[in-house]
């Protein structure tokens, strides 16, 4: 007896990707959070400079001990999200302030898009619609790896502008940078993948 060979026209039967309206609005794996290691590198890389307390929370963000913990924790939780929007604080409020003092746009990392942040030419109210479109494209570039679009990108135009009004009432024009970078950072699209 003789090995049949497959027909070359005959295929295997196709499988339908499930219906993203029965998965909850999406197919696939669901996004799992980043590893503490990852998280370090991801915050040095976005936004140029470290998260001083990391290694001391490291454990409370789920790093594992390997003497009781063998595996790293990535569950999303309340504890990691505390000790985040406390890291994103630290971190994003340092480095608006120190872009205050740098003139040039290319060495700075959150208001690289603003021509100048130094005197009264560096109120942000006066930003033209495009400098904000350009801005909210780079940051959200910057930290999730995807510009912002549509009427999502229209949202976060008028969070920076709100932020932008109240950093110029109250003097402090790094404010505004910093509560974008606060916003992104603790955003779920920067600590998943």
């Amino acid at each position: 007896m003789g090995r049949s060979t497959p027909s070359p026209t005959r295929t295997a039967p196709v499988t339908p990707l499930p219906d993203p309206e029965q998965q909850s609005g999406s197919v696939g794996r669901a996004p799992r959070r980043i590893t503490v290691a990852q998280l370090k590198t991801s915050i040095e890389t976005t936004v140029g400079r470290p998260w001083t307390q990391l290694d001391n929370l490291a454990q409370s963000l789920g790093r594992a001990d390997f003497a009781n913990v063998v595996s790293e924790n990535t569950e999303p939780n309340l504890v990691f999200a505390k000790f985040l929007e406390d890291g994103a604080r630290e971190v994003c409020l340092s480095q608006a302030a120190a872009e205050l003092t740098v003139a040039d746009p290319n060495a700075r990392v959150l208001s690289r898009k603003v021509p100048t942040l130094i005197g009264t030419a560096g109120n942000l109210t006066t930003l033209t619609d495009a400098q904000v479109t350009e801005t909210m494209v780079y940051l959200s570039t910057r930290f999730w790896g995807a510009p912002l679009a549509g009427e999502e990108l229209t949202k976060w135009k008028g969070f920076f502008t709100q932020a932008a009004a109240r950093a110029e009432n109250i003097r402090k024009r790094d404010h505004a940078f910093a509560a974008m970078c606060i916003a992104m950072m603790t955003d779920s699209r920067f600590l998943t993948y």
